[in-house]
């Protein structure tokens, strides 16, 4: 499965880190980030952005990771494999998804698939 690739320069941007928040400030629902405090809207924009980014790598990533989890799960080498039915209801995907996910992540393990942004749904 051929995957979209990125220019080289967007290839595994380190956005913004996400920074933790306190218990307090997570208990609270109206607290994100402490966006809702800014007040200055350029200010506001700019980190809403670097988070907006950064939310958008981490997906990225953990896609990759999910499928290179599912390829190896569903390795017919292994004695306790997994049927894509059974990835499915484990990742709680489509069977159809899974079989492609599963294709991404041994495209990902060969090295072939690096840099894509997961399977076309």
């Amino acid at each position: 499965m051929a995957e979209p690739q990125r220019p080289p320069t967007e290839q595994r941007l380190r956005p913004a880190p996400l920074l933790f928040e306190p218990a307090e400030a997570a208990a609270d629902p109206e607290h994100f980030f402490d966006l809702e405090s800014m007040e200055d809207p350029r200010e506001l924009l700019d980190r809403a952005t670097e988070l907006t980014l950064a939310f958008r790598a981490a997906t990225d990533r953990s896609i990759e990771f999910q499928a290179m989890a599912a390829a190896q799960l569903a390795d017919p080498r292994r004695f306790d494999r997994l049927t894509h039915a059974a990835i499915a209801e484990r990742a709680q995907w489509t069977e159809d998804y899974a079989k492609k996910m599963v294709e991404f992540g041994r495209d990902l393990l060969r090295g072939a698939g690096a840099g894509g942004s997961g399977p076309e749904a």
